[in-house]
């Protein structure tokens, strides 16, 4: 098996669920020499993939002022795409990237031990469902851990590892390693709901979209207090067009349920924009406009 930089042995990553973060965690793994099996069940995303592939690549070299990583010939040369879950069975790791559905993810873990057995290690990307309570799922609990990349995964160098009740030391120790020959930062935490990353964002973007529906202020001055006030590189609002606020609503309902907490209340006005399908940049139109809306 040959070795990436720092010693650190993958060859083959097999990344479930083709999303938006799925996407570029695939794009991530293979521009620092690894090949990935990229799994999704429906076929339309998987069909539109590769060439969604291609133009994120293109964009990352431009923000990346010409990186040479950011080749999109080899990169997406290095992805292939399988409607099998069965396909990531031999891989060196498991990154589940699927929606923060804390069903959907359940489901998903428990296909994952019947094909994958004590084989991979399994990294659960999420930024709030407990690692502990889908390590339980597994074969090997003591192989999962939380690998929350930040969006967009390409570009942002943080990457929050959670270990979940039974996550052991050399899984910790492997995920830190092969976290750091993606060119990325981790930083351990415990499992809890939320996490440290969203547990605090969270609350952050839902008191904006309360602010937003009170009439107190427009998006774009929320915003700018976060950027200009408190020099953030973006603000609460247009984060969570970022992440999609269909994700930030499904993430506030797991903080929601499992805190009991009255402060993670879901914003109506943001539970309103995800029923018009306004979610944010992936549907051209959130808090603010990215193209033609629905």
């Amino acid at each position: 098996m040959p070795s990436l930089k720092g010693g650190v042995d993958i060859s083959t990553i097999g990344i479930v669920g083709a999303g938006v973060m799925g996407k570029d965690l695939a794009i991530t793994c293979a521009a620092h020499g690894n090949d990935v099996l990229l799994h999704d069940h429906d076929p339309d995303v998987l069909e539109a993939a590769d060439g969604e592939i291609r133009t994120l690549v293109r964009s990352y070299r431009i923000m990346s002022k010409g990186d040479s990583r950011w080749c999109t010939e080899i990169v997406s040369g290095r992805i292939r795409t399988t409607g099998y879950l069965a396909g990531v069975a031999g891989v060196d790791w498991v990154i589940e990237s699927i929606a923060e559905d804390v069903a959907a993810k359940e489901r998903v873990h428990r296909e994952l031990r019947e094909v994958c057995g004590d084989g991979p290690a399994i990294a659960v990307n999420t930024s709030c469902v407990s690692i502990t309570r889908i390590a339980a799922l597994a074969a090997r609990p003591g192989a999962v851990i939380g690998m929350h990349f930040m969006n967009p995964a390409p570009l942002t160098e943080c990457v929050e590892l959670v270990r979940g009740h039974l996550t052991s030391d050399e899984t910790t120790r492997r995920a830190e390693d092969f976290v750091g020959a993606l060119g990325k930062r981790p930083v351990v935490v415990h499992d809890s709901p939320g996490f440290v990353s969203n547990r605090l964002s969270h609350l952050f973007m839902n008191e904006a979209a309360f602010l937003v529906q009170e009439g107190v202020a427009e998006p774009a001055q929320i915003d700018e207090i976060f950027t200009f006030g408190y020099g953030h590189k973006m603000g609460p609002l247009a984060t969570a067009d970022l992440i999609g606020l269909d994700t930030v609503v499904d993430s506030l309902q797991v903080l929601y349920d499992d805190m009991q907490d009255p402060k993670f209340r879901c914003c109506p006005l943001l539970k309103k924009m995800v029923d018009a399908g306004r979610v944010g940049r992936k549907s051209g139109q959130g808090f603010y406009s990215y193209g033609a809306s629905p």
